[in-house]
């Protein structure tokens, strides 16, 4: 027996704030031109939005930018006196894309030097860790409760401990942490007990009966969002992959166009990997890709799977599989992609997602 955590945030929560924001703008500077680019940071605190990065488009507009801000902030909900929508500053500090940078791009060589993983394993429906798996659910459903419950705030996180009784088979959830922003006027009890109540009756296929609650566990929770911590893009990467389960190469997703393997190369190492799960190959799967900045080819190509390397899945991806940034852009079509909806709740794991297609490979 052995315990596993990981954790979760709402799109409340400030570095989800940024991270959604960065992913707009960038959508809207993109405008499904592959000719575009972007690469978009973005930094909240107390009534203020900046931005800052680079772009190569013909579709900059200060005055549409500050518009797409401030509804992304509306859409969440912030209507409070330390983070609203209407009366918040943005600063934009965008400028165009490094000429040095575009010598690379332009041809579709990879954005950056780096490495990227990807995985899968047989534990839930959708082929993702227990752990993160179950944070993100029970935050969709406080989501949710928010249209019932006027009180519950936007910014909230789940932490969720599962008990394994063996490698790879999760047995129960342990443990759920969960802090939720309420409004001022809320009892703590109240809030505790509503909050346990949500979880514990929604929709989740989890085993919640001998778990242990902790609702915000400091007490009160009333200042929360930018206005109570400040929010950068891509401080939440374990959220957007596996919850601590696998490998991270260290590369952020939010605010950029896809020839940044940072995001489109993170994308197929989850699709290879969770190919090899959903075939059958193996009960848990973890790709490793590299590449260097201008170049196309990836330098490496790793899998290890239930427990040794698996060089022969490697050699049939290079020889099958167009691992290009160009390659990956087209397959998965994601210069037409609305950024937006990958932010929340995990890049990995969304059936509708391309890079979550099963396939019947010949010869796999």
């Amino acid at each position: 027996m052995y315990q596993f955590t990981s954790e979760s945030v709402s799109k409340g929560h400030p570095d989800k704030v940024a991270d959604l924001i960065s992913d707009a703008v960038a959508t809207y500077l993109i405008d499904k031109n592959i000719s575009h680019r972007a690469a978009v940071e973005t930094l909240v605190t107390t009534n203020m939005v900046t931005l800052a990065g680079e772009y190569k488009s013909d579709k900059f507009n200060k005055v549409a930018i500050e518009k797409i801000v401030r509804d992304v902030v509306k859409e969440i909900g912030y209507e409070q006196d330390g983070f609203h929508w209407a009366t918040l500053k943005v600063y934009n500090e965008l400028h165009g894309q490094s000429p040095d940078i575009a010598l690379g791009t332009d041809d579709f060589g990879a954005g950056d030097q780096g490495l990227m993983f990807g995985y899968a394993c047989d534990e839930t429906p959708n082929y993702m860790p227990s752990a993160i798996y179950y944070s993100h659910e029970i935050l969709k459903e406080l989501d949710k409760a928010r249209s019932l419950y006027d009180w519950l705030g936007p910014d909230s996180k789940a932490q969720v401990t599962m008990s394994y009784d063996g490698v790879g088979n999760p047995a129960s959830i342990d443990k759920v942490v969960c802090s939720t922003q309420h409004a001022d006027n809320m009892a703590i009890e109240t809030v505790r007990s509503a909050v346990e109540d949500i979880i514990r009756t929604s929709s989740i296929k989890g085993n919640f009966a001998d778990c242990k609650f902790m609702v915000n566990p400091t007490g009160r929770f009333v200042i929360g969002g930018p206005d109570g911590d400040t929010g950068l893009t891509g401080r939440k990467i374990i959220v957007d992959t596996y919850g601590g389960y696998a490998p991270h190469g260290g590369g952020a997703f939010s605010g950029k166009d896809c020839t940044k393997v940072d995001r489109s190369a993170a994308y197929m190492a989850r699709y290879l990997a969770k190919n090899i799960v959903a075939n059958g190959k193996a009960k848990n799967a973890t790709v490793q890709l590299s590449y260097a900045i201008g170049l196309k080819q990836p330098m490496s190509i790793y899998v290890y799977a239930d427990g040794k390397v698996r060089k022969e899945f490697g050699d049939w991806f290079a020889e099958n599989i167009d691992l290009t940034p160009k390659g990956i852009i087209e397959q998965f079509n994601l210069f037409d992609l609305d950024l937006t909806t990958t932010t929340n709740y995990g890049h990995f794991g969304k059936e509708e997602m391309p890079w979550e297609k099963i396939e019947a490979w010949d010869g796999f």
